[in-house]
């Protein structure tokens, strides 16, 4: 990133404007995370199907009156949920499971508000600066889509199914991701460059640039394959770690036709891909944090491989710690969590070591053999 376009130098924006966007940007991810937590509540309880129409603005009001919760449950009572999952529910345990899905939704509002408000008050105070006015105004527009999105993926259960369809599961978490990933990217952005920083003797070279790209990648797709997993159920079965049912590849692996839609379909399938690919992508973060520790690059920059390789390394442990428990809610909500975490971690590493990137890269040996720079009293703790 060119000196002109790095939004944490001083004097590339107005200091106030910059502090503000960035607390803004702050709470965004605060409020994504909020939802995701929730989200995965909701899930885990069998919550999501409880409210069976989509009403934006009135919704936001529970039943008032024995009359109203009573129609509510008369409505849910139609769905094939009802028979199956809740069957023989009686009205406490039917308000239980309604307040989770009405608290998820209005943290689905609320986070709504959070982009749209601040985005239209730095608009029209002209306070977004060019460089980030199509990304920002984004925000906004796709936290919409996502309310959209949750509603198409709540009616995949509403008929024929009994609960919600996978793949509109995985887009629905996939879209909040991405949305989290242009929260945290400008976050990180409009950090500011200390002095110490800004006079640092090297800067990222390009296959550590590419290496924590593609790491963030990888694990993004691996957020995504639990996605999968969850929408199946596929974290109930085959509770056991390193095997699943005494074998590498599980029983059951490949029975669906077309071949590929085991993936997606397949629970078996799932969970054993999720698993490959948890245990890749935390073997291919270690070896990155282990290389940074003599590797010719920023302290900032290696201090954010540290933390992603710390956060990484809690996320597999948590991860098979909740499949050998069978997925308890608290456990199951903490792994979610707690992915998305990594995920945040992957990001502000990756946008460190693009901001201070290498232009050209440095010839191998040159990389190999330059020694880190060893930072001054005091200075780690002034960069963070």
């Amino acid at each position: 990133m060119s000196a002109q376009h790095d939004l944490g130098l001083p004097g590339a924006l107005p200091e106030r404007d910059r502090l503000a966007l960035r607390r803004w940007m702050l709470l965004s991810i605060v409020a994504v995370f909020f939802a995701v937590a929730v989200g995965g509540i909701t899930r885990l309880t069998e919550s999501g199907l409880s409210i069976t129409e989509w009403k934006p603005v009135s919704g936001a009001l529970p039943p008032s009156g024995d009359a109203a919760w009573a129609a509510e449950l008369t409505k849910f009572q139609q769905i094939p949920q009802a028979s199956s999952t809740h069957a023989g529910i009686s009205l406490a345990q039917f308000k239980w499971i309604y307040w989770w899905e009405w608290f998820h939704r209005n943290v689905a509002r609320t986070v709504g508000l959070v982009f749209a408000i601040p985005w239209l008050l730095f608009m029209v105070q002209g306070r977004i600066p060019r460089a980030l006015r199509l990304r920002l105004t984004a925000l906004p527009l796709l936290t919409l889509g996502q309310g959209a999105l949750g509603w198409y993926m709540v009616k995949s259960g509403l008929v024929e199914r009994v609960s919600v369809s996978s793949y509109r599961l995985t887009a629905h978490l996939g879209l909040a991701l991405g949305i989290l990933a242009v929260s945290v990217w400008t976050y990180s952005e409009l950090r500011e460059r200390t002095m110490a920083e800004r006079s640092e003797p090297v800067a990222t070279p390009r296959r550590w640039q590419r290496a924590l790209l593609s790491a963030a990648v990888l694990l993004g797709i691996t957020v995504l394959s639990g996605g999968f997993v969850a929408g199946l159920r596929g974290g109930r079965i085959f509770n056991e770690f390193p095997l699943m049912g005494g074998q590498v590849v599980p029983p059951g692996y490949g029975t669906l036709t077309p071949w590929w839609s085991n993936a997606f379909e397949n629970p078996a399938a799932a969970q054993f891909h999720h698993r490959l690919l948890a245990l890749a992508v935390t073997a291919f973060v270690l070896t990155l944090a282990w290389r940074s520790r003599s590797a010719p690059l920023p302290q900032a920059v290696r201090r954010a491989v540290f933390a992603f390789g710390a956060v990484i390394t809690t996320q597999l442990v948590l991860g098979i710690t909740t499949l050998l428990l069978a997925v308890p809610v608290p456990l199951g909500v903490l792994h979610q969590f707690t992915g998305v975490l990594a995920l945040t971690a992957a990001l502000v590493a990756t946008q460190r070591a693009m901001a201070s990137g290498a232009t050209v890269e440095a010839p191998r040996d040159v990389v190999a053999t330059r020694p880190a720079r060893a930072s001054a009293p005091g200075e780690a703790a002034a960069a963070v």
